[in-house]
C-alpha cells in the first residue's frame, strides 16, 4: 500500500482540518525499570518459573501498521489507527 507523504486531516489542537506530514510509528525500545518487568523478574527467581504463558507458535503474518501524522501548523502529533498489511511505503 502506497501512502501519501502528506494527508489533509484533521487537528485538534487546531480544531481544523490542516495538512499533516505521514510517518510511521515505530515504537521504542522497552524500559527494564518498569514495574511490569521488575515484579516479572522478582516472581521468576526460585521455583516456580514463567508466571505469563510464552507465546509458542505464532498465529498473525503480519503486524499492524500505525501511521504517526504531524501538524505542519502547530507540531502536534497523532497516530492513526492500526491496519494490518504486508507491506506500506509512503510516496515520496
Amino acid at each position: 500500500m502506497i501512502v501519501p507523504k502528506e494527508i489533509r486531516t484533521y487537528c485538534p489542537r487546531c480544531r481544523r482540518h490542516t495538512v499533516h506530514k505521514v510517518s510511521l510509528y515505530k515504537k521504542g525500545k522497552d524500559s527494564p525499570f518498569r514495574w511490569g518487568v521488575r515484579k516479572h523478574e522478582w516472581e521468576k527467581k526460585g521455583y516456580g518459573g514463567q508466571k505469563w504463558p510464552l507465546l509458542r507458535r505464532k498465529a498473525k503474518t503480519t503486524k499492524k501498521a500505525v501511521l504517526k501524522l504531524t501538524c505542519t501548523e502547530c507540531g502536534y502529533i497523532l497516530h492513526k489507527e492500526g491496519i494490518r498489511i504486508k507491506k506500506i511505503e509512503i510516496a515520496r
